[in-house]
């Protein structure tokens, strides 16, 4: 007689893909996959605003923030990617979409387009708000000993904390 496979590598009616059986729970993939969602909202947020800065920056400091403002928001782009794949490799579905973000999203947008060093106040602000999304995530994935999450959560708190920093000495 053959033997039955557990519940946990058995796949849904109608699916060839077996289970996500990697150590971490559903009910904890699940928590992780939230936070993450926050943090791509966030991260999908900042990167737009930095990107609008970059293009409408004026002023004295224009050459140093156009270029600042580029090297925040490729960086930001290029770690969009990470995070949405590692919801997807959670055995979920990534947000993709504005209205999706603007719920999940904690930073708010202007509605016009601020001085340069009003941008520079405003990236600080929203570089400290994804900080704590990620911060709060990262006690998700430390709780469900999800080490490949907590190691991305903190490569984006490293990343942040810096770009706030450096951002708020040009306002010292």
């Amino acid at each position: 007689m053959a033997k039955k496979a557990s519940s946990k590598s058995v796949a849904p009616v109608g699916s060839t893909a077996p289970r996500i059986d990697i150590g971490i729970s559903d009910k904890d993939r699940a928590a992780v996959a939230a936070g993450l969602s926050k943090l791509l909202a966030d991260t999908y947020t900042l990167y737009l605003m930095t990107h609008n800065f970059h293009w409408n920056v004026t002023g004295p400091m224009f050459n140093t923030l156009h270029t600042m403002f580029m090297e925040q928001y490729t960086e930001l782009w290029n770690s969009i990617d990470s995070i949405a794949e590692r919801i997807r490799a959670l055995g979920h579905f990534a947000p993709g979409t504005y209205r999706e973000f603007g719920k999940l999203s904690s930073i708010g947008e202007p509605t016009s387009v601020p001085e340069a060093m009003e941008m520079v106040r405003l990236l600080v602000t929203g570089n400290e708000s994804v900080a704590k999304t990620a911060r709060d995530a990262f006690k998700l994935a430390d709780a469900a000993n999800d080490q490949p999450t907590a190691d991305l959560l903190t490569q984006r708190l490293d990343v942040h904390e810096k770009a706030a920093w450096m951002l708020r000495s040009l306002l010292q």
